[in-house]
């Protein structure tokens, strides 16, 4: 499968991959409000899509967290494309971005494992891509869902 990663700057691309992607993850995504939002949110920030065939199957969007730190906003990858290597593919090409824009760190909040499959999904890509458990938030979001924070060191 050849895939192409590349950076979307038209925000009305951006939306439309975040849209079509994040409503085909209804077990990540399935608080319309809070989809919307990392929608929304995405349109104005560093924006990487993979495409297989023209088709965009992938996405990942790095927000500043800090000065230093940059911060997986959302990522997402249809169904159908799970367990291919486009997650990896697209974590490699968000940590290069967030390299040259001069961030040292990365971070990304998810649910805490242990609490529902997908996210404990979630949380071993996560660990894979050599991220370490920073914190857990109980009820930063809310008390069904605890906010474990991971951080990667990037390098200088």
């Amino acid at each position: 499968m050849k895939t192409i990663i590349k950076e979307i700057t038209d925000k009305t691309e951006k939306e439309a991959i975040a849209r079509e992607i994040l409503n085909g993850l209804p077990e990540w995504f399935g608080m319309p409000e809070s989809t919307e939002e990392y929608i929304r949110d995405s349109q104005d920030k560093p924006f990487l899509a993979c495409f297989v065939n023209d088709e965009a199957v992938g996405f990942v969007v790095l927000n500043a967290a800090s000065r230093d730190c940059a911060e997986i906003l959302v990522m997402g990858i249809k169904k159908e494309y799970h367990r291919n290597g486009i997650g990896a593919a697209l974590n490699q090409a968000y940590e290069a971005m967030a390299g040259k824009l001069g961030y040292t760190y990365s971070q990304v909040k998810t649910v805490q494992m242990g609490r529902y499959k997908e996210y404990d999904i979630t949380n071993k890509f996560y660990l894979a891509m050599g991220y370490k458990e920073l914190e857990c938030f109980p009820t930063l979001w809310d008390e069904w869902n605890p906010c474990q924070i991971y951080v990667k060191y990037l390098g200088a």
